[in-house]
């Protein structure tokens, strides 16, 4: 038979890094029943009956967010064998208390004392044994980052899901907390469910919290109801505070004495991470701190060190290794000229100029893996918070953001933390703004045609989705559907680390893995699609292979090329690439590496940049499709998720149509001002047209908002 172990813990605490190294290759990620929050399992190495499952990272089991929700069903209902709760060993007062939740669950506990490493570097000291004592629960000390302690975690884990009778020791409230606990034990006792096991102590402070969900499931007698509520107003009016704060404070009370009597701090000298913090977090210098450090990530990533691997790729890998030797051979068995075409040119030309850019997007992911694991990331959305909260968005909504500059899609799934409806809507309408890794190569791909590859263009494009996000915040949050106060914001900051080598590997490789998996499927079949739609058409009443400009696709793009004329890009070639990229954004690049033959030559290579140029005859051409193509709808799944996030079509359709709307008159106004300013273009009623259009969007942009989220923010409070 299984032992089930889960792994809880704050967020932060080095969970998912002590669950990789517990778990290694051996993982499953899907969705938890009903619910789009990630769940992680996998077996424990060298155990093929042991299943680790990771919790979401959360600060309590009160049921506040769907992750705090997800967890304490788990734990309650799904009762895993034992639980290894991570503990923060550098932050023990706000990790404690979830601890004092999880021991009332009736369910054996390790206490995983993480960081350990770095408490020690600090010159603190923590008593394991008294700790272990005062909960009555096993402490290891561990090092996730490190390796260090968590197979020793696990094995204590095991022993104890094989002894079910030796639980952790609940904390004991005051008396006459415990008097009404007692009282409320006694009078649910026959309601509880069948399958309560330890549950009664946890079930009797949830109904004295007022805890909806369980008063929902207990359906206790109205008679005991009352005398209940009767025994909890008598204590709230002797303490005159609320149940639930009463509960909190007397958590907090336990934590405080039990830190004081197991934890010896060194001298109260400010540690390397507040010195580091004092010029990282400072309000002026946080913000061109964050932007010099994404210019240079962007900048290596895109322009030097990942470009020199790309060349390679794409030049000798594709251009000289597969393509020409393919087609060679190819033609040496006399396969047909259809074939050989659909191969070279639609296949490897197609999926190689994907792929091409797959070093780059290892560079990239490096280095952000990197700043999130050595905890620079989390200052980030600190900082952000600072200045999304005058633009109306939370710092809840940077992490979704983050998150989608490796994948749109896990980013629109990431806004469920967001508490507040409105916020949570504004951020998954927002959040495909950043340039995601499917995007970097169309940034990589056009920075040729418009600078000769200069290094200023993907930074550019990144704080380009920054400036949307902030406007869009601006301008949706003066309007009735959006109004109010932006979510309140509570994070915790990690001290600065080192991360570890492997870590750093697995994060970069688990994202960039989905690139290319998407590269082998989704691309694979659209490549052959577009190289039969490009090669295909009717010619002399006849049906065959033709030239481009009378195939199939020229004909479909040329229907839909007048749309585009406004924005610079009015062919049909431009038009093709920007709808298929909806289906997937690699679409776009791979699109044009069947028609101009892109995958043949490397991204710095003069002959890609004229054939680039042959579509976009001038550089503002080719930043307007950029900048549209960037901000406009996302690809499919990204939409699929954006509908799971909305729960409703009409929603989905709102905010595609924003995102397709805002993108079209940046593009607009880039093209038309950029034309006019390098004397592309006259004064005409285009300009006019883009005049105007800029003139409201500054009207909507500092137009005051009458006081509506002040409004609706004390109505909202009225109807709480």
């Amino acid at each position: 038979m299984d032992i089930r172990i889960a792994l809880a813990g704050n967020p932060n605490s080095g969970k998912t890094t002590m669950f990789n190294g517990l778990t290694g290759s051996s993982q499953y990620v899907g969705n938890w029943p009903g619910v789009t929050v990630e769940k992680k399992e996998g077996k424990l190495r060298g155990h093929k009956n042991v299943i680790v499952t990771d919790l979401p990272g959360i600060y309590s089991l009160s049921p506040y967010s769907p992750e705090e929700l997800v967890s304490r069903d788990y734990l309650v209902k799904e009762r895993p064998d034992a639980i290894i709760n991570i503990v923060d060993a550098t932050n023990l007062e706000r990790n404690l208390y979830l601890t004092t939740q999880l021991i009332e669950l009736g369910i054996p506990v390790v206490i995983a004392l993480n960081m350990f490493d770095l408490l020690k570097k600090s010159g603190d000291t923590v008593n394991k044994a008294a700790l272990e004592d005062l909960f009555g629960c096993t402490v290891i000390e561990t090092s996730a980052l490190k390796g260090q302690g968590i197979k020793e975690a696990a094995e204590a884990a095991i022993g104890l899901a094989s002894q079910k009778n030796k639980l952790p020791k609940p904390v004991v409230f005051s008396k006459s907390v415990e008097a009404v606990l007692a009282g409320i034990s006694e009078s649910i006792n026959p309601v509880l469910p069948a399958n309560s096991g330890n549950l009664s102590r946890w079930y009797s402070i949830k109904v004295f919290e007022r805890d909806a969900n369980v008063l929902d499931a207990l359906k206790i007698p109205e008679t005991e109801s009352k005398k209940i509520d009767g025994s909890i107003k008598a204590l709230e009016n002797e303490q005159d505070d609320d149940s639930e704060s009463i509960i909190t404070n007397e958590r907090y009370t336990f934590i405080s004495k039990t830190i004081k009597s197991v934890m010896h701090k060194k001298s109260p000298a400010l540690s390397t991470s507040d010195k580091i913090d004092r010029i990282v977090t400072n309000r002026w210098l946080a913000l061109p701190i964050f932007a010099v450090v994404m210019f240079l990530v962007y900048y290596i990533s895109v322009t030097t060190l990942g470009a020199l691997v790309t060349d390679f790729t794409n030049d000798t890998l594709f251009g000289d290794w597969i393509q020409g030797p393919v087609g060679e051979w190819l033609e040496g068995i006399g396969a047909a000229a259809w074939l050989t075409s659909l191969i070279v040119d639609g296949i490897i030309g197609g999926v190689g100029a994907v792929l091409g850019f797959v070093p780059q997007l290892f560079v990239l992911f490096f280095f952000l893996a990197f700043l999130e694991d050595c905890g620079y990331m989390a200052r980030v959305a600190f900082i952000m918070d600072r200045i999304f909260r005058k633009f109306g968005l939370s710092g809840k909504s940077f992490i979704p953001m983050l998150i989608s500059s490796g994948c749109g899609v896990p980013g629109v799934m990431a806004a469920k933390t967001i508490e507040n409806e409105k916020d949570r809507r504004m951020t998954v309408m927002t959040t495909t703004f950043i340039p995601c890794s499917a995007k970097l190569p169309i940034i990589a791909f056009l920075a040729g045609i418009i600078a000769g590859g200069a290094g200023w263009v993907a930074p550019s494009m990144y704080f380009l989705g920054i400036f949307a996000v902030i406007s869009s915040g601006i301008i949706l949050k003066k309007t009735k559907m959006f109004a109010g106060e932006p979510a309140p914001f509570v994070m915790e900051l990690p001290s600065y680390h080192w991360p570890s080598i492997k870590s750093v590997l697995f994060h970069m490789w688990d994202r960039v893995k989905a690139f290319i998996i998407k590269a082998g499927t989704i691309i694979f079949i659209a490549c052959g699609i577009i190289w039969f739609l490009s090669s295909f058409g009717f010619s002399g009443g006849s049906f065959g292979m033709v030239e481009q400009d009378e195939s199939l696709l020229a004909f479909l793009g040329n229907m839909f090329a007048w749309i585009f004329m406004p924005l610079g890009f009015g062919n049909w070639q431009a038009t093709v690439a920007t709808i298929t990229g909806l289906v997937a954004k690699e679409n776009v690049v791979a699109t044009f590496g069947i028609l101009t033959g892109v995958g043949e030559v490397a991204e710095t290579d003069p002959a890609l940049w004229a054939a680039g140029r042959s579509i976009f005859p001038t550089a503002i051409q080719g930043l307007s499709f950029l900048v549209f193509n960037l901000l406009c709808a996302p690809c499919f799944a990204a939409i699929g998720a954006i509908r799971r996030e909305m729960a409703s079509g009409k929603w989905t359709w709102f905010a595609i149509g924003y995102q397709t709307v805002y993108a079209y008159v940046m593009a607009f106004l880039v093209y038309q001002f950029g034309s006019l300013i390098t004397g592309l273009a006259s004064f005409s009623g285009w300009t006019v047209a883009a005049i105007v259009l800029a003139l409201g969007f500054l009207y909507l942009l500092f137009r005051p908002d009458g006081g509506m989220r002040r409004r609706n923010s004390m109505q909202n409070h009225a109807n709480a």
